[in-house]
């Protein structure tokens, strides 16, 4: 917390440091969330995953108390994101879509600037302020204005100054949109080694690979209402299980394998297997007791086997399985932008506070 000496501590088990609860919130007549719950346990990361327009910001907004909801309830950090923003505000950091420093400072000059806003004395403030340039790799660029940093650098300014007042719970709201994939690498270590000293990270993302480098949970929502939820391998289980995998010896034995399997009933939930331009056999396997049999067809067949295999589905097959929509790199819908456009980031919100 601004002014306070934060206790880190490890995730307790049941202990949650966002609980929502039926959050509504509508722009005009169309429902940007329309009824969402879900729970983020204390230093763990959700990962919040959604087509685009699925109401991800506006959650984050919501949570941020940078708009109020319409119905529901949200508790963060122990605060009513209603009744208690204000003491709420100083317990959370946000990295939104786009970054909110001041382009005019210096980088320095924009960490110190908040650190002061955060109520922090001029000493602290310096400290916090040189301590976080280092830590995000911008000691050297400290007296540049932020308008000559490239996008990487002033993502990780933003994502610096979200750490000012040593949060509790980060909002990170797509935070490596664009970013290089070098940077992007970074930008994660970062937020692990944060988890690792207890903070509570909300990430909505709409890269598959960061929802399963950082995120503990998975929660994907569309039209406004959660979905789906879960560990990213309960999810991948619950979108058609395993899928086993089989390279034979002489790739001309692949019809051959295919048709064994299919005569023996044993062709898995499409009813046929897919060959790739690697000359593999994909068999969908529903149980361990099917997975068995298969290739005990296979051996006794007298299959030449140079390579078998399982893997769950990616995640991306899973976001396309329970949405209907293939991921995108794209921001939100041009709504969304526009909604983002309009309000202040968190710091702005803690500066008029």
């Amino acid at each position: 917390m601004v002014g306070m000496t934060r206790i880190n501590k490890s995730p307790t088990d049941g202990a949650n440091a966002v609980e929502v609860r039926g959050l509504v919130k509508h722009y005009g007549e169309t429902k940007a969330l329309d009824g969402v719950d879900l729970d983020v346990r204390e230093g763990t990361v959700l990962g919040v995953l959604g087509p685009n327009g699925a109401g991800k910001t506006t959650l984050v907004r919501c949570l941020s108390t940078l708009v109020q909801p319409d119905a529901g309830t949200a508790v963060v950090a122990g605060f009513d994101v209603v009744k208690q923003p204000r003491q709420l505000r100083r317990t959370i950091g946000l990295t939104g879509q786009y970054a909110s420093v001041d382009e005019k400072l210096v980088g320095w000059e924009n960490l110190y600037m908040i650190g002061r806003l955060l109520d922090l004395s001029r000493g602290a403030a310096r400290k916090r302020a040189d301590e976080l340039l280092e830590r995000f790799s911008l000691t050297d660029a400290a007296k540049k204005p932020v308008m000559q940093y490239s996008g990487g650098m002033r993502r990780r300014l933003d994502l610096a100054a979200s750490m000012i007042g040593q949060p509790a719970v980060l909002y990170l709201d797509e935070p490596t949109t664009g970013l290089d994939p070098r940077t992007r690498n970074e930008v994660w270590a970062e937020v692990k080694r944060m988890v690792d000293e207890g903070v509570t990270v909300l990430l909505t993302t709409q890269y598959m690979e960061e929802a399963e480098q950082l995120a503990s949970e998975l929660t994907v929502i569309d039209r406004g209402r959660v979905i789906a939820g879960g560990k990213v391998d309960e999810l991948k289980a619950k979108v058609g299980g395993r899928t086993l995998e089989v390279r034979p010896v002489d790739p001309g034995q692949l019809p051959l394998m295919a048709l064994a399997l299919s005569e023996a009933g044993l062709d898995g939930i499409a009813g046929s297997q897919i060959v790739d331009s690697e000359n593999q056999l994909y068999v969908p396997i529903l149980s361990d007791e099917q997975l068995t049999a298969v290739v005990g067809l296979l051996g006794a067949r007298g299959f030449g086997i140079a390579h078998i295999g399982t893997h769950l589905p990616s995640l991306d097959e899973v976001f396309l399985a329970i949405t209907g929509e293939k991921t995108s790199d794209a921001t939100e819908s041009k709504d969304a932008q526009d909604e983002d456009a309009q309000g202040a980031s968190i710091k702005d919100k803690e500066f008029a506070a």
